[in-house]
């Protein structure tokens, strides 16, 4: 029997405990303010304090029904995240959804592969696919506990092409976690968890984005928009809701798929 729209729809995330991590600002944010929306206890993780603060305030102000939680965690530690998810499950009695949202290109720009050092790689690496890995790690036993689980990670339109700006360890980073999505959903399936991957467009979202979209010139600009099916840039709510049907009971049957939320500049 179908459940009526209306009847789902009304308790989808009601009291479900969410963890995003990036929640700073931008994607991340936009993310956290959708969940909230929908009456989840949104866990925002980021290692920006007052971004986070900021987040917090921001959703607070909406006068959403939801809740929001915030925790400053070095992603990159893998011992930070375990200690984290503990005291989220602790606290909450469950860990429902996980969006791996964190990531970037940690203020670098393109340059020749010659002149790409080790830390810049590792850098680049270490917040997109390792903390991805780490988070995953640390929630799937408590997913696995109540049989349920959501997970989406957020790629990259580079992860599926190429880096429109030419940053290698981020195209590098975002396949490999793609690849990670993949893995996890057959490896989770049987515990009643999902893994799912958005892959975001040019999103100008964040100090770092801006930087991207400033050092391409107006030429550059104006052909990137010309190559997107829609004609415009994406805005943190386009990642938003794509993230929302994965973490809904709407996807209970899809799992290790990727939606490409990119305007149309990707077609396959």
């Amino acid at each position: 029997m179908f459940q009526s729209v209306n009847s789902l729809h009304s308790n989808v995330f009601l009291d479900k405990v969410a963890i995003v991590t990036g929640a700073g600002h931008g994607i991340g944010r936009g993310i956290c303010e959708a969940f909230a929306s929908q009456g989840a206890h949104v866990i925002a993780v980021d290692i920006l304090e007052e971004p986070l603060e900021q987040t917090k305030q921001f959703i607070v102000e909406k006068r959403v029904p939801g809740t929001v939680h915030t925790f400053k965690v070095d992603l990159t530690q893998s011992d930070q995240i375990q200690t984290f998810v503990e005291e989220v499950a602790t606290q909450f009695s469950r860990v429902d959804i996980l969006v791996n949202n964190a990531g970037g290109v940690v203020g670098q720009v393109h340059q020749p592969i010659e002149e790409v050092t080790d830390e810049e790689w590792e850098k680049v690496v270490g917040i997109n696919l390792n903390a991805c890995f780490y988070m995953i790690r640390a929630v799937a036993p408590f997913m696995k506990k109540q049989q349920y689980g959501r997970i989406v990670n957020i790629s990259s339109g580079a992860g599926r092409s190429s880096s429109l700006t030419g940053i290698q360890a981020y195209t590098s980073a975002k396949a490999g976690q793609i690849g990670l999505t993949r893995q996890m959903a057959r490896e989770l399936g049987p515990y009643g968890i999902t893994v799912n991957n958005v892959a975001p467009g040019f999103v100008l979202s964040n100090p770092s984005t801006e930087k991207q979209w400033e050092r391409m010139g107006k030429e550059k600009q104006e052909q990137l928009i010309e190559s997107i099916s829609v004609k415009r840039l994406g805005k943190p709510e386009d990642i938003a809701y794509p993230v929302l049907f994965f973490a809904s009971d709407y996807a209970s049957y899809v799992s290790g798929q990727i939606i490409s939320a990119d305007g149309g500049l990707q077609l396959f």
